[in-house]
């Protein structure tokens, strides 16, 4: 590989690791302390995530919503440090709404939202209901226009995702050139030429696998700490784990079959169809089934929920450079397996 490549290579993946780390997270709501809301007073505890509620006192304004209708403002009874604050708030008997929520505001933090998993014993819900609203608003974080969104399944664990998928494109990258060499080396009579192709679509293909195992280990560490489990019972991390395993059959055929010619044709077809397998596995399978992977559901698309724009300034960046990560070692690869060759054929 080129030198220029080489240095913008090793550029982006310096830029990524080193934004992925240092990007801070955008403040927001974790949770609120109350078991349930009821008619009259209600206390609680706001906790934010990331949030200055004592530094930015002056501006803290905390809500109960229920719909777009209802809007209740919040007394802060005391702010405890920057991530906890005591309010009450005063509900009446009807609500347009049983879809409740809290919000945090102060200049510094922005709008902050938990979306209330509280019971709501002694309401009556009748939609359209006009209740006295207080005066309140919306903002964006200060931080917002280049901190990593917060989400509270995934929360500091977000930063994987400049790791973990450009992991499994550059794994996809690398069986595209390995399917190509294979389509190549089917076109060719035998000889020189069919040896060369064959041994470039295995540099690449044995190249992509260690991206695939990669993969399959920080998507396991990520799938522990945001679902609870090593591995769990998604289309996507079982299609994953097969195209594994048909791969490593691959090499497994290759080691097993002795004549030149022979090897390369049979591992040809099989890399083509080995190729296929993955693509309806971890690309068209996961549109008609249900999974825990963001984006399912129909759409394993990347929606605006899951990729903002202070992620993109990484992400894309990130996977340009697995991916010339990903050609840099193919080369390498391919280069030992030339060496080997010459080597026992001198012995």
């Amino acid at each position: 590989m080129k030198l220029w490549l080489k240095i913008i290579c090793i550029s982006l993946l310096l830029y990524a690791g080193v934004s992925s780390l240092y990007h801070p997270m955008t403040p927001g709501g974790l949770s609120v302390s109350a078991s349930e809301l009821h008619p009259g007073r209600n206390d609680f505890t706001f906790t934010g995530y990331g949030s200055h509620f004592n530094d930015a006192m002056s501006s803290l304004q905390v809500f109960v919503t229920s719909d777009t209708s209802g809007v209740y403002c919040a007394e802060v009874l005391q702010v405890v440090d920057n991530a906890h604050v005591i309010v009450s708030v005063f509900l009446p008997d009807t609500l347009s709404s049983n879809n409740l929520g809290f919000f945090a505001n102060n200049d510094l933090d922005g709008t902050m939202f938990v979306e209330s998993p509280l019971g709501s014993e002694g309401f009556t819900f009748v939609k359209g209901t006009a209740n006295d609203l207080c005066e309140y608003k919306i903002t964006n974080s200060e931080q917002q226009f280049f901190g990593f969104p917060f989400q509270p399944i995934i929360m500091e664990s977000i930063r994987n995702l400049m790791w973990h998928v450009p992991m499994w494109f550059t794994m996809f990258a690398l069986m595209i050139f390995s399917f190509a060499f294979s389509i190549r080396a089917l076109g060719k009579n035998g000889g020189a030429v069919i040896a060369e192709y064959d041994l470039k679509a295995s540099a690449s293909a044995g190249t992509g696998l260690l991206f695939c195992v990669l993969g399959l280990i920080t998507g396991s560490v990520w799938a522990r700490f945001t679902w609870g489990a090593w591995w769990t019972n998604d289309p996507q991390l079982n299609g994953a784990m097969v195209v594994f395993m048909v791969y490593v059959a691959y090499f497994i055929l290759r080691k097993s079959t002795p004549d030149e010619d022979k090897r390369a044709r049979l591992s040809a077809i099989f890399n083509i169809f080995a190729f296929v397998l993955m693509v309806v596995l971890l690309m068209v399978m996961p549109r008609f089934t249900e999974g825990l992977h963001p984006g399912k559901s129909g759409n394993p698309a990347f929606s605006k929920y899951d990729l903002d724009s202070s992620l993109r300034s990484v992400f894309y960046p990130a996977c340009f450079g697995f991916i010339l990560l990903g050609y840099w070692l193919f080369t390498l690869n391919l280069r030992m397996k030339k060496i080997e060759i010459e080597h026992e054929t001198t012995h």
